[in-house]
């Protein structure tokens, strides 16, 4: 194969994207392919840091994120954005025309940034929601929501869609979906950066802190208030990389303030319990690594929330909701769940990403 210079965005609500992003980055730079990245804020910090130098960065602000204590403010503030969000579409879009008519690039892979595509250049987007669930379940809304994204997304020459074609992970956000999508859709399997480690399973309960604020802080409270109250040897990770590293351990419960991903996957393979979001990128590593979980859905995000009760109702891992969490309950009652578990793992996804974006 030819080597090929790929612009690859990253869209930086949360982390997920970036570790997703990570993982296909690297296996581009190792087939010899060179990378240009669009990126911003958190994610694009991370990025900067594991990459270390191989890839080139452009800066680029992604859509508004109007988050809030409670559900209902962030549905009306993400409605009012919406001129911003196309307005963020329209400015990635002449970014991608100036890109291209100067650095030439023959691909382009857009993890979820809706306005980086080219009608020239091969396009390929990371989508693993085609249909966004929309509280309450009113049908006719979620079609009408779908057909919008179906038409911006079919800019690109496919979507890519990191579960399974059957029994996957993301239930009805990608699948069984109201619109036809014409065969647009490839399902390449899902996609972690985390490892399965001969490891010791030595931690009983490994609980991981993130979410946007405010309610990352609200987790946080709820956790330490909470966690003495478990039993066995504890772990949290506070997801604090603003805060200087520092761990306090009593010899039953450790609480750090940070863990880079290097410890923090290594926190999951020994724990034999996981307590977390249930964000998709999560749910993809935790199935990589066939944990036991407990999910706790951030408040306001319909797709957590979603993937929470998606699971729990196939019996794969228990999820409660953040304001009704009793941690020993909680735990106790989430180690009778099996976990979750893949039948495609991450190396062979890696696999059929590079067979579609290299033919």
């Amino acid at each position: 194969m030819e080597r090929l210079r790929v612009l690859f965005a990253v869209h930086d609500w949360g982390l997920g994207h970036a570790t997703r992003g990570l993982v296909l980055i690297r296996a581009l730079l190792a087939r010899g392919h060179e990378v240009t990245v669009i990126c911003a804020g958190r994610a694009a910090a991370l990025l900067r840091q594991e990459l270390n130098g191989s890839c080139a960065f452009i800066e680029l602000r992604d859509i508004p994120k109007p988050l809030s204590r409670m559900a209902f403010l962030f549905y009306i503030r993400m409605s009012l954005a919406m001129p911003a969000v196309f307005e963020t579409f329209r400015r990635e879009q002449r970014l991608v025309e100036d890109l291209c008519r100067d650095r030439r690039f023959d691909r382009i892979i857009s993890d979820s940034r809706l306005g980086v595509h080219h009608p020239v250049i091969p396009s390929y987007f990371l989508f693993h929601s085609p249909r966004q669930i929309i509280p309450g379940r009113p049908r006719a809304l979620e079609r009408f929501v779908e057909s919008n994204q179906r038409s911006l997304l079919f800019k690109a020459r496919k979507i890519l869609v990191p579960d399974s074609a059957k029994d996957g992970l993301a239930g009805e956000l990608c699948h069984h979906l109201a619109c036809d999508w014409e065969n647009r859709l490839e399902y390449i399997g899902i996609l972690s950066r985390v490892r399965r480690q001969d490891l010791p399973q030595d931690i009983d309960v490994f609980i991981s802190i993130s979410g946007a604020e405010p309610q990352r802080t609200i987790f946080e409270r709820l956790v330490l208030a909470q966690a003495h109250q478990l039993r066995g040897r504890v772990v949290i990770t506070l997801g604090r990389p603003d805060l200087a590293p520092a761990v306090a351990d009593d010899g039953r419960l450790a609480v750090h303030s940070f863990m880079d991903r290097a410890t923090q996957e290594a926190m999951m393979n020994r724990a034999r319990l996981v307590v977390t979001r249930s964000g998709y990128t999560t749910v993809m590593e935790l199935a990589e690594l066939g944990k036991r979980a407990l999910l706790v859905p951030t408040l306001g995000q319909s797709e957590q929330e979603y993937l929470a009760a998606y699971h729990h109702r196939l019996g794969h891992a228990y999820g409660v909701r953040q304001k009704d969490l009793r941690l020993a309950r909680d735990v106790a009652i989430a180690g009778r769940y099996p976990g979750l578990s893949t039948s495609c793992p991450t190396s062979v996804s890696v696999t059929r990403f590079l067979a579609a974006i290299e033919a």
